[in-house]
């Protein structure tokens, strides 16, 4: 993970804000064979659990691993208010220390890119049963011309612009990663699937201050002067542009799902 990014700083905003995938989400991936009553599964990069905290509330058993502690801190509270569990484990996704062949799904939501996603991969597969499930999902804003994404974009770039460009070629724009069909693979896994869909998602103002405010260019870069500063700016280009109560932001869902090797005899 780039060094000096830290989401545990943006820990209050990200558990109060960050919308995590939608219903429609969990339904679908139910076809794949994730998401059934009983499963393990272990959520790598899990921040404040939107995905282990989804999937418990759907009766799977999970566990978080993260490398923050504000944020499993997040993930406990957010958990027994809604009267699930979550086991919580402070690691790297590139190594969790947990048992071989342990669970039954895998999962990443919004993280594998930060990841030496080889090792990742490699320990995903360690992690999974044969014939096990990995899972790397990501909902991306979507900044098509003249909306209200492509302005925050521009925005954040103009006060973090030695690391905001990377970030959008990474894939963020678009929100299909088909490169990381290629870690997979080269990991040993096979009966590699990809699904992408695109959903509304409304915000108030606050709302999508909160957001962004919560993304890696903003809280989990910046000093909390500087976050201060670009909140301000943020929340007057809002209210010029877009003055409408409720944003409503284009989002894109994309996931690559496949199968741990099945051990032969």
């Amino acid at each position: 993970m780039t060094s000096n990014v830290d989401f545990g700083q943006a820990a209050s905003d990200y558990a109060t804000h960050r919308a995590g995938f939608p219903e429609a989400f969990f339904d679908r991936v139910r076809a794949f064979g994730i998401g059934f009553p009983g499963q393990r599964l272990v959520d790598l990069g899990t921040g404040t659990g939107t995905l282990a905290r989804g999937f418990a509330r759907r009766g799977l058993r999970t566990t978080g691993v993260d490398i923050s502690s504000q944020l499993l801190d997040k993930v406990g509270e957010l958990a027994a208010r809604d009267g699930i569990e979550v086991e919580r484990r402070l690691a790297s996704a590139e190594e969790t220390g947990l048992p071989d062949h342990s669970f039954d799904v895998v999962t990443a939501g919004q993280c594998w890119h930060w990841f030496d996603r080889p090792k990742a991969a490699a320990e995903a597969a360690r992690l999974l049963v044969p014939g096990g499930l990995l899972m790397i999902a990501h909902f991306d804003w979507l900044p098509y011309a003249g909306n209200v994404a492509e302005a925050t974009e521009e925005l954040i770039e103009r006060h973090n612009p030695a690391q905001w460009k990377p970030h959008i070629r990474i894939g963020q724009s678009t929100g299909i990663y088909a490169p990381w069909t290629f870690d997979v693979v080269n990991a040993g896994f096979g009966a590699v699937e990809t699904f992408s869909f695109d959903v509304t998602m409304p915000y108030t103002h606050e709302g999508w201050r909160g957001r962004i405010r919560a993304s890696q260019g903003v809280a989990a870069m910046l000093s909390a002067e500087a976050v201060a500063a670009f909140d301000r700016e943020h929340e007057a280009v809002l209210k010029e542009r877009f003055p409408q109560p409720i944003l409503e932001i284009p989002h894109r869902v994309f996931a690559l799902i496949c199968r741990a090797p099945v051990l032969r005899r």
